[in-house]
């Protein structure tokens, strides 16, 4: 039979690890443990970055600049114009005023539900695993039971039963959270179920430290990047889920949103009646918020897959190499002149 040597794949210890002795080879002083967990800079990453600053600063404070979105004026359905930088709406509302308060909706919205599923999925996944026996069976149960639930479905189901009046962005940034949990504490308990067994965390349990500490100081750091990986994502899935229940007419009642916006242009036949200014930005800027929010998503898997990360190592190895044979045929080259 032919002998089968075990397949070893590094981790992320030993990408660091790694990363910090090519530093010193070349002579450059190690980067710090904090400094190894954030993404490089890379033209993607900034770009992505950019459109999230860009689009998070006009929600913030656009709305201080703006006129009265509910104003309503006898101009209805104008293109353009100076006075009205989006055109105005059926009923002669200022389209660029409601984007702003549209947009800075959605993002309050988006927030919640990152920080709240953030939360659930790391109580669930994090506590459960490290307790392990009954607990941890009980919350993987818990976290399955919500896994196999179509989300979509049940988000609409419970906005359908809200009263309408009490359909507010509380209310669905909470349904979206709930339903938006599960699949990352699945991958919060693989991740604590390694992490667990290490040795410096089975140092910690028999000196005596109390749960909270080992995870806190232990556990916690090492799953920074998967948690901001999964808060981006949960950002994503917020505001696109929001949209989709406001375009169906289950969004938040009380309150303006991209998602609405949609909806009210729908209502108004702004597709039919060619008003292009009241439906196109909107989707714009959730197209390019989740761009944005994808974008830097991809730069943080950079960190969280070792092989990802060695990819890292070798393409600045590869190019520390080409800085030193570009210099030592500068070298020659006034060496022969």
């Amino acid at each position: 039979m032919t002998n089968l040597s075990p397949r070893t794949e590094s981790n992320v210890a030993d990408a660091t690890m790694a990363l910090a002795t090519a530093a010193a080879e070349r002579g450059k002083k190690p980067r710090s443990a904090w400094r190894m967990m954030l993404p490089t800079m890379t033209p993607w990453l900034a770009f992505g970055l950019l459109l999230v600053g860009g689009i998070t600063l006009f929600g913030v404070i656009g709305p201080l600049f703006v006129q009265d979105p509910t104003t309503i004026r006898d101009a209805g359905l104008q293109p353009p114009s100076a006075e009205h930088i989006l055109g105005t709406t059926q009923t002669g509302q200022d389209v660029f005023a409601q984007l702003a308060y549209a947009t800075a909706g959605s993002l309050q919205i988006g927030l919640i539900v990152g920080v709240l599923a953030t939360i659930l999925s790391a109580f669930f996944g994090i506590l459960g695993a490290y307790i392990g026996g009954f607990a941890d069976e009980a919350f993987s149960l818990f976290s399955n039971v919500f896994l196999v639930i179509p989300g979509l479905p049940l988000v609409i189901v419970i906005s359908g039963f809200v009263p309408q009046e009490q359909r507010g962005l509380w209310t669905i940034a909470v349904v979206l959270a709930i339903t938006g949990w599960a699949a990352s504490s699945r991958v919060l308990r693989a991740q604590t179920l390694s992490i667990r067994n290490r040795d410096y965390v089975a140092a910690s349990r028999v000196a005596g430290e109390r749960a909270g500490r080992v995870i806190a100081v232990e556990i916690l750091p090492n799953l920074l990047p998967v948690l901001a990986s999964q808060f981006v994502f949960a950002v994503i899935a917020a505001i696109l889920g929001e949209a989709g229940l406001s375009f169906l007419g289950l969004g938040a009642s009380n309150s303006s949103t991209l998602g609405t916006m949609l909806f009210y242009a729908q209502n108004g036949f702004a597709l039919s009646l060619g008003a292009w200014w009241w439906f196109i930005p909107p989707g714009l800027i959730i197209a390019l918020f989740g761009m944005g929010l994808s974008l830097i998503n991809f730069s943080i898997d950079e960190i969280i897959n070792p092989k990802l990360k060695n990819v890292r190592l070798h393409r600045k190895r590869a190019r520390a190499a080409v800085r030193q044979e570009r210099s030592r045929l500068a070298r020659e080259r006034k060496a022969t002149a």
